[in-house]
């Protein structure tokens, strides 16, 4: 009992000597959010979490560091929606220099408070590209359309350049950072975070239908990265990790299928498989890429089964290179899978399976160690005159014998032949093994 009130009393004093919260703590801060990679619905749920944050802890600005190729549609119209109910303003960052707010990006810096670029970086290239099965002209028409009005009535909502807007997603128009504040598509110039702080402080904003006057001077950054589940869900979606994760999960089902019972290459590969599709929602897979790599997988099966000589092995390499190719269908290098990547891999199945066949074709060669097959060849010792018939032991069994020529007793024999329940031999001058 006495211990407890100790352990009270040390609580009491440590709160009571415990530091106040500094200024820069108390509200006097801007939250820092670091967005590098697709736009997909972890980095959704991550902007979406950060911005009902802000708001709760009374940050001055949420400032987004950007640089995306693009992403998915459904995702970037949930960040839009977030930052345009955002009650905190939103300024949204194109950093560091060589950096880009790709397609799905420049929608998100239009929507966006204040647009800001680092020298260096460029914005636009917005057109719409369709995932999967390719739309016919009147669906693509109303698609494009569709985006055309939406970027447009974000850059009207925030007084930025309408029709530059609008080309950006008819013409795939991409610009530098230089240009875009020129055009009014971005609103200013920064090289690092201190300077653009520093150009933010006093300028007037229209947020929530009323005008704000940032007031930074002094604000101290709050980096808020990814936690480690939105990490580990963000980097699945990297056409490279999507495209190993397939091929564990095809491969894993594969042994799990021909060998049941081993249970953990069909865990692994269910897993693999599973996480692989949700990475496919944020990347334009060409299913036909899909069909040639399961292609390649029968075929190097099929040389398991029935030796072609590597005609069939041939066959899957030359599939599962095309497949690799044709898998992720985009002009962006972003959304492909790399060539080292397809490489390693491509070498790694293949020489797996062709080592498969080799032990499969020696297996094929191999003398007959079992069975009636197995005794052909094999010596042993005549336990009786064999004239023609006798008895002789073989493989620690006696065995009923003929022989073509007389054979004396504990002579070494060879068997020649399996006649039902008896062998023919011959006079062996091997020793007895």
């Amino acid at each position: 009992m006495d211990r407890t009130i100790h352990l009270i009393v040390l609580l009491l004093v440590w709160l009571c000597l415990a530091p106040l919260p500094s200024p820069a703590m108390a509200g006097n801060t801007v939250r820092l959010l670091t967005v590098h990679g697709t736009i997909n619905p972890v980095t959704a749920a991550y902007l979406q979490r950060n911005v009902t944050a802000a708001s709760h802890d009374g940050d001055r600005l949420l400032l987004v560091e950007l640089d995306t190729p693009g992403g998915l549609d459904t995702a970037m119209r949930e960040i839009v929606k977030a930052i345009l109910a955002s009650p905190v303003p939103v300024a949204v960052y194109v950093a560091p220099a060589g950096a880009r707010a790709a397609s799905a990006g420049a929608v998100i810096c239009l929507a966006a408070d204040i647009c800001a670029m680092a020298p260096g970086t460029t914005i636009g290239a917005a057109h719409p590209v369709t995932i999967g099965e390719k739309p016919d002209a009147v669906m693509a028409k109303k698609v494009l359309n569709d985006a055309a009005a939406y970027v447009r009535g974000l850059a009207e909502q925030r007084g930025r350049n309408p029709e530059v807007a609008e080309r950006m997603v008819r013409e795939s128009l991409a610009i530098p950072a230089e240009q875009a504040v020129t055009e009014r598509v971005a609103d200013l110039l920064a090289t690092d975070r201190a300077e653009l702080l520093q150009k933010l402080d006093g300028r007037q904003v229209s947020h929530g239908g009323r005008e704000i006057t940032l007031r930074l001077a002094g604000a101290a950054f709050r980096a808020e990265p990814m936690g480690v589940r939105e990490r580990i869900l963000d980097a699945i979606g990297n056409p490279d990790v999507a495209y190993v994760l397939m091929m564990l999960g095809f491969l894993g089902l594969f042994f799990e299928f021909a060998n049941p019972g081993v249970i953990l290459p069909g865990v692994v590969g269910g897993i693999s498989l599973i996480l692989a599709f949700f990475a496919f929602q944020t990347l334009p897979v060409n299913y036909a890429g899909v069909l040639l790599i399961l292609l390649a997988l029968v075929l190097f099966v099929a040389e398991i089964k029935i030796v072609s000589h590597g005609i069939l092995a041939g066959g899957g390499v030359i599939a599962m290179v095309l497949g690799s190719l044709f898998l992720f269908d985009s002009s962006s290098a972003a959304f492909r899978v790399s060539w080292p990547v397809i490489g390693v891999t491509v070498l790694a199945v293949s020489a797996f399976f062709l080592l498969v066949v080799a032990k499969a074709v020696q297996a094929h060669r191999r003398r007959p160690t079992t069975g009636r097959e197995g005794l052909v060849g094999e010596t042993g010792q005549a336990v009786s005159a064999i004239a023609p018939e006798g008895h002789v032991f073989i493989h620690g069994e006696y065995w009923d014998a003929r022989s073509d020529e007389p054979v004396a007793c504990d002579e070494p024999v060879t068997v020649v032949a399996v006649e039902g329940m008896r062998l023919k031999v011959k006079k062996s001058a091997e020793p007895v093994r």
